[in-house]
């Protein structure tokens, strides 16, 4: 049975829901990702274990919002175009040259290995953020950690995996960013 703080939270969040869902829909421009936006955080909400103590819990349920909205638009950018999914369809069959494949395999076996080699929260935490795409906050939550400890152990991961690769890391976020890390 969830506790009272898990059912308060989840009646604040639809006590206030109409006005969240006016301010997402001027800051996002968009009624349907307002919308969207606001079933997935309930669905967030009404998961928590035990909601953290908040001093303004009605700004944490709109950032918690507007960080879904973020990761929402985050994702939609890395879909394909029409085009690009056309140029990948004529792929020449060389890309499946056997030399390939098996090089293909064997990189993918370092990487298992790379993986396997990192500390277990390490491991799970970049399982969860590259493979799952769980937003950073969800992570810290389930981990028990900041989020900025989540981006610490996520490029001790990458960072790790890197070297065993022979790879070098591309910052894409932060100061340097696009530069080796």
């Amino acid at each position: 049975m969830k506790n009272t703080g898990h059912s308060a939270m989840v009646r604040l969040f639809l006590t206030s829901y109409d006005d969240f869902k006016v301010r997402l829909r001027r800051r996002l421009g968009s009624e349907d990702l307002a919308n969207d936006v606001l079933h997935e955080t309930y669905l967030r909400v009404d998961r928590m274990e035990e909601p953290p103590n908040l001093a303004q819990p009605n700004a944490y349920l709109y950032r918690m919002a507007l960080n879904i909205a973020a990761d929402r638009r985050e994702a939609d950018a890395r879909l394909l175009t029409g085009s690009e999914v056309e140029e990948l369809l004529q792929v020449s069959d060389e890309a499946l040259d056997p030399s390939r494949v098996v090089g293909g395999q064997k990189e993918i076996q370092s990487l298992l290995k790379a993986l396997y080699e990192l500390p277990a929260r390490r491991r799970k935490i970049f399982i969860a953020a590259r493979l799952e795409e769980a937003p950073h906050l969800e992570i810290s939550q389930r981990f028990g950690i900041s989020t900025r400890m989540v981006e610490k152990e996520i490029k001790a991961a990458l960072g790790h995996c890197a070297s065993r690769l022979e790879r070098k890391v591309i910052q894409r976020f932060g100061p340097g960013a696009g530069k080796p890390s």
